[in-house]
């Protein structure tokens, strides 16, 4: 696996930092406050619609994502169990794509080709792009469902929890397509991250190899084995048993790659349920 730099600690969501680490990128923090940074996402309409849902009187009806009580739809089960079973679903969801090909789920087996178990079967990042494309529109879906069904619920409740409800209706329509372009960008960076993993998996290979063909031994015996243990003490004080224990398999880089993304997807969802949370504690709190 491929070892980025030490870099000096970056602060700010995880999403942000591990993005960072996998782009070997020097990012430093914010210069400008969250409230200026945040008025540039904003247009003058989206201002007005703000100012006007925050200055309206208690006692009036929002004219921005209200709902009648009797249009609120109805939940199945309490709001804190719904927004947890929807969490959990999306995270099952990530670790299946992230996990390695199982022969005994038939043709999601040959989606991403293991490279121990084949060496010379070509790796495609396209699979892992279409997952991760998948998973951002089911995260997307979700959310936005669950913001909406909050949102009726605090509607319903008082004027101070409908006026929340408006905020969030117009911030939501404000940021969406600007947080989708943004959150867009994020399967190329870790395409690009994916070829430098494979680059230096198969010249730690190639190194192994060339330094006197212990890595093939290696490949072929579980490094578990009794066998390929006492070859790696044997082996301890050359240059290929160092080779060979950097690379340990040829499919280590795309188990590091595959843990990584997993990863990424699980920091994106935290950002994602950001204001799910925020409408949920809202309504726990009245």
């Amino acid at each position: 696996m491929v070892q980025a730099p030490p870099q000096a600690a970056l602060s700010g969501p995880t999403l942000v930092r591990l993005l960072a680490r996998l782009a070997e990128a020097d990012v430093s923090g914010p210069q400008q406050p969250l409230a200026d940074r945040l008025s540039q996402w904003l247009g003058w309409t989206d201002a007005i619609g703000l100012s006007t849902a925050l200055n309206a009187p208690l006692n009036a009806q929002p004219r921005a994502g209200a709902v009648r009580a009797a249009e609120a739809p109805p939940l199945d089960r309490e709001d804190a169990v719904q927004v947890a079973s929807a969490r959990s679903a999306l995270t099952k969801a990530i670790t299946r794509a992230c996990a390695p090909p199982d022969p005994r789920r038939g043709a999601r087996a040959n989606a991403h080709p293991n490279p121990a178990a084949d060496p010379d079967e070509p790796i495609d990042y396209a699979e892992f792009r279409q997952d991760y494309l998948s998973i951002q529109q089911m995260m997307e879906t979700e959310v936005s469902q669950l913001r909406g069904r909050l949102r009726a619920l605090l509607a319903a409740r008082t004027p101070a929890l409908a006026r929340l409800a408006a905020m969030d209706a117009i911030m939501e329509r404000s940021l969406g397509a600007r947080e989708q372009r943004v959150l867009a960008t994020i399967p190329a960076l870790l395409g690009t991250y994916f070829e430098r993993l494979r680059r230096a998996g198969q010249q730690t290979l190639a190194e192994a190899e060339a330094a006197g063909g212990g890595a093939e031994t290696l490949v072929e015996t579980p490094v578990e084995t009794a066998a390929a243990n006492n070859m790696a003490n044997n082996m301890a004080n050359s240059a290929a048993s160092r080779a060979v224990h950097a690379a340990i398999l040829p499919g280590a880089w795309l188990t590091a790659f595959r843990k990584d993304m997993q990863s990424v997807l699980l920091a994106e969802l935290d950002i994602r349920f950001q204001p799910v949370q925020g409408l949920l504690a809202a309504l726990r709190a009245r």
